[in-house]
């Protein structure tokens, strides 16, 4: 999180603001948020049960949109995206790593990954080549015909990873995803994780509610009640 050479950070968030209805109410989730994350930082974000992480995590992703304030990527204040374009930025820019791996239980591990390739203009040769060089970073290119059901979950979540890898996103963000898995297969992620920030130089945004899995990572922000309580960076 600190800037170097005074570049703008890869993602500028000021004064974010997010709340949901629930009945005639409005429940407040995110208060007044300013952060920057630069390119190349590993970021975990941390807090209790309904601090706002993965609702900070959806918004910075472009899945979901605050109710005021600037978010910007890349120097794109993506907020004031039409739904349309918001969806091919999220498709060109993020890759996607979730806790229960969201795979889709009729494709192969091979299928799963070239998913997101299929709505690019490359073809089938080019696409295959991608999936064999991620299944090959994953360590997993003798699993590429096996089913999610025929693969364990740190291997699910490897397969995961690879998907996220697949359209060489500029972030990549993870929503607890350690948070299903054992712990052998745990560290398996989390190593895999620091690999591609700091071989690859991949800005990586994870939540979690687990210390061991944010001293991952080479920073830590903390929510508490939909607000930044503190920093630290290693």
């Amino acid at each position: 999180m600190n800037r170097a050479n005074g570049a703008a950070p890869l993602v500028e968030i000021l004064h974010l603001v997010k709340s949901y209805r629930r009945g005639v109410q409005t429940v407040p989730v995110l208060s007044n948020i300013t952060l920057s994350i630069e390119e190349g930082d590993f970021i975990a974000l941390m807090g209790p049960s309904g601090s706002g992480k993965s609702t900070l995590l959806n918004l910075i992703a472009g899945i979901d949109r605050p109710d005021d304030g600037v978010l910007r990527v890349g120097g794109l204040d993506i907020t004031q995206l039409s739904e349309a374009a918001l969806a091919d930025w999220r498709a060109a820019n993020v890759g996607f790593i979730f806790q229960f791996y969201n795979l889709m239980p009729v494709l192969t591990a091979f299928e799963n990954i070239e998913l997101p390739l299929m709505l690019t203009r490359l073809t089938r040769k080019e696409r295959r080549e991608r999936v064999e060089l991620v299944l090959e970073m994953v360590n997993l290119a003798n699993r590429s015909h096996h089913y999610p059901s025929e693969l364990s979950g740190g291997q699910q979540q490897r397969v995961a990873i690879a998907r996220a890898l697949i359209t060489d996103p500029t972030l990549i963000v993870a929503d607890e995803p350690t948070g299903d898995l054992d712990r052998a297969s745990a560290e398996d992620v989390l190593a895999m994780l620091q690999r591609l920030n700091r071989e690859l130089g991949k800005t990586i945004i994870m939540v979690t509610h687990d210390a061991h899995a944010a001293a991952a990572a080479n920073a830590l922000v903390h929510l508490d009640k939909g607000e930044l309580t503190d920093g630290n960076t290693r």
